[in-house]
């Protein structure tokens, strides 16, 4: 079978010149992680502050990690991420492992 209309291209160089100009956080900023009793019924939350970056898919992509590692929910709110449930030592093991420092 044919491969009609079929272009290859190495995208490898253009790859890696996006990621070399992304920002990335600022892992020496304080990060404050908080427990909460919030929302519908007194449910308790996880609240993680300071992140050290205001880029929204850079918190997006931190989000989803986190909440697979943390096997539980969560939102993105003003620049804060909001876990459902005491996830707090495991949200700082998590970010341990990224790398954040200042927990």
């Amino acid at each position: 079978m044919g491969k009609k209309n079929w272009i290859e291209f190495d995208n490898q160089e253009t790859k890696s010149e996006e990621t070399s100009n992304v920002d990335t956080f600022n892992k020496r900023s304080k990060i404050n992680i908080s427990k909460q009793k919030k929302g519908k019924k007194g449910k308790t939350i996880t609240l993680i502050r300071g992140l050290g970056t205001e880029d929204e898919i850079l918190l997006k992509d931190l989000l989803k990690k986190i909440k697979v590692f943390c096997g539980t929910g969560g939102t993105l709110i003003d620049s804060n991420i909001q876990l459902q449930g005491d996830m707090v030592l495991k949200s700082i093991e998590f970010l341990r492992k990224e790398g954040f420092q200042n927990l």
